[in-house]
């Protein structure tokens, strides 16, 4: 590939392509889709989320052209894969200051580009502004392209529909044993490898998502233009995926992705596993399928049942190559997962429930199913029925944030929930695009959503799980917001369709504690109001107060302490144990933890110095 680097900046940008060291701890060993789920933890860890309007003045960090054409002097011309003649001059070039909305022809301005589609997501966020995938193109080819697929093209010319300036073209898919038969956009054999690695880091970063975006179903090859599959694990059509592998081979990692891969990292917070190390697409995709089902999983049990929720357990199907679980409800399939148990949640209350779990292999073959069992879910319990905002903090400029407490007696997953803001315009109040929650939330832990400019005196951008600046982060008092779990709210701040600024501006309001469940309807009455900027106890985090002041109603021993933590004292009646850290993070939960015992368990601590907060009174201690 031909590159019009000056040597003094190709050393430059050698010198700084460097991966922050540790940023892939665990991820060595593994193969398979194993790997690619440990890397999804990692890439997802504090990405920060920007708003889509944001981009454009990123760009001039991530996409500037200082490859093709350059005369080693400052450049302000964007990088365009759609346009860009790696052997020759360009037809046109853009700067940032080209934006346009649409175009009649090509060379007119350039527009963001989602290389996956926004279709497939919906346009939620954070998947709308992730600047690995969605880039500056020609405008014109942008529009032309529409929700059409990567792909190979047809060599026929009556099959040929359009044919750029740099050779890209649009035509039929000529992908070899692949069910779509419409239109792909095949990229110049230049970008093929960047175009690859892309896709694979949005099947990565996605992970767990992947099964409620739009995907190919093949029920009509000429117009299931989504080559997502519906899979978590292995994401893509199979032939697709022999594709992507091909042109990562065929055009490997240049120096051009190497420096963005570094400048979105400065931006993001996160990194394309592929660009870092493009050997992974093999390790991970270009595995043996196993061709026998795996076995049924044994001795499904209930460990814990609520007024809303149930959590299963089973013993791990002997089979060495299953992936993962589904598990079924009433015979119909509503979650899985790679572990061996879950917490089913959102059940109703008094109400029967039966279910089963199949085991899965890396070719998609399921196990017969487990053992049934049946459950009764309680009249009541003494939990909370869902998650809910504790607290909202409207501060100074974008000191914004939203706190979201689980003390629903289980672990959370959080890919179902969004946040949502509603806007007004001239035509109205409107919802934008929401912005998805993901991850595992545990119980009695509470998570904050922070925006990325914030600035407050007692909390840090690191401390918190989400960062963004999409539009549910960039509230101003007048807004309603609500909490939603797929399609229903959940929580809310503020009263639908009403400028809500007389008691949502310049405030923070923490729940009372007396209020832990959520309520669809805002209530004024269910908040103690603080002054703007107030950001006390944010996320758990312990103030010296709560840490030191504490009457010594207990005593911990021994301290230092290697495996178990006794207590003496009056602790039958405790209701709760938490471990946290020294920033006040929730490490470890139990409930009723003296029940039958007067010690925690300690030993799975790392060595250092933990609080143990028992019902509020918080007490030091040293794990050795």
């Amino acid at each position: 590939m031909k590159r019009y680097l000056f040597p003094t900046i190709l050393l430059s940008y050698c010198f700084y392509a460097q991966v922050p060291s540790g940023y892939y701890n665990g991820a060595s060993g593994l193969t398979g889709y194993a790997l690619k789920s440990k890397l999804h933890d990692i890439i997802s860890k504090k990405h920060v989320s920007w708003n889509y309007d944001d981009l454009p003045g990123h760009y001039n960090q991530t996409d500037l052209d200082r490859y093709y054409d350059y005369d080693g002097t400052n450049t302000s011309i964007l990088l365009d894969t759609y346009s860009e003649k790696p052997d020759g001059a360009d037809a046109y070039e853009y700067t940032a200051n080209d934006l346009i909305g649409s175009a009649s022809a090509e060379g007119q301005g350039w527009n963001r580009e989602h290389m996956m589609p926004q279709s497939t997501f919906h346009s939620h966020y954070p998947m709308h502004s992730d600047l690995f995938y969605v880039v500056p193109t020609d405008a014109r080819i942008n529009q032309l392209r529409k929700n059409y697929p990567y792909g190979i093209s047809s060599t026929t010319p009556s099959k040929i529909f359009y044919t750029f300036s740099n050779t890209s073209k649009i035509g039929k898919s000529a992908i070899p044993n692949y069910a779509y038969i419409g239109r792909v956009y095949e990229p110049i054999d230049e970008f093929k490898g960047d175009v690859a690695r892309s896709l694979l880091y949005f099947a990565v970063r996605y992970e767990g998502k992947l099964g409620t975006f739009n995907y190919n179903n093949n029920v009509n090859p000429s117009s299931d233009t989504n080559p997502l599959n519906g899979t978590e694990e292995q994401s893509f059509d199979p032939a697709y995926i022999k594709m992507l592998l091909q042109w990562n081979i065929q055009d490997p990692v240049s120096q051009r992705e190497i420096d963005r891969n570094n400048a979105v990292y400065v931006l993001q917070k996160n990194r394309n596993p592929f660009i870092d190390h493009p050997q992974w697409v093999q390790t991970i995709w270009g595995q043996e399928e196993d061709k026998v089902a795996p076995r049924a999983p044994m001795n499904l049990q209930v460990t814990a049942t609520g007024a809303y929720f149930t959590t299963l357990s089973w013993a791990s199907s002997s089979n060495e190559d299953v992936i993962g679980y589904k598990i079924y409800q009433n015979g119909t399939f509503i979650a899985s997962t790679a572990e061996t148990s879950i917490s089913v949640d959102h059940l109703e209350p008094s109400t029967p429930y039966r279910f089963t779990v199949k085991a899965y292999n890396n070719n998609y073959l399921y196990s017969a199913d487990s053992n049934s069992i049946s459950v009764n879910t309680l009249p009541s319990d003494a939990y909370s029925k869902d998650l809910f905002i504790s607290k909202y903090i409207l501060g100074t400029s974008n000191n914004k944030a939203i706190e979201i407490t689980n003390t629903t007696g289980h672990d959370v997953n959080l890919n179902d929930y969004k946040l949502s803001i509603q806007l007004l315009n001239d035509h109205g109040y409107y919802f934008p695009a929401p912005y998805e929650l993901e991850g595992i939330v545990q119980n009695n832990e509470s998570f904050v959503i922070v925006n990325p400019h914030a600035n407050f005196s007692c909390y840090t951008i690191d401390q918190s799980k989400f960062v963004s600046a999409a539009p549910q982060m960039t509230f101003t008092g007048s807004q309603y917001l609500e909490l939603q779990y797929k399609s229903n709210t959940v929580d809310a701040i503020g009263v639908d369709s009403q400028n809500n600024s007389s008691y949502l501006s310049n405030v923070s309001l923490y729940r009372k504690k007396n209020i832990n469940q959520p309520v669809g309807v805002f209530n004024i009455r269910e908040w103690d109001s603080y002054e703007r900027d107030y950001c006390k106890d944010l996320g758990v985090v312990l103030s010296a107060s709560d840490t030191f002041v504490s009457k010594r109603e207990f005593i911990l021993y021994p301290n230092p302490v290697a495996e178990n933590l006794f207590i003496e004292g009056q602790v039958k009646e405790i209701k709760t144990a938490q471990v946290l850290d020294l920033a006040g993070r929730v490490i470890y939960t139990e409930q009723k933890p003296f029940k039958n015992k007067k010690y925690i368990m300690v030993q799975h601590l790392q060595t250092g110095s933990y609080f143990l907060k028992i019902d509020g009174k918080v007490y030091r201690f040293i794990k050795k």
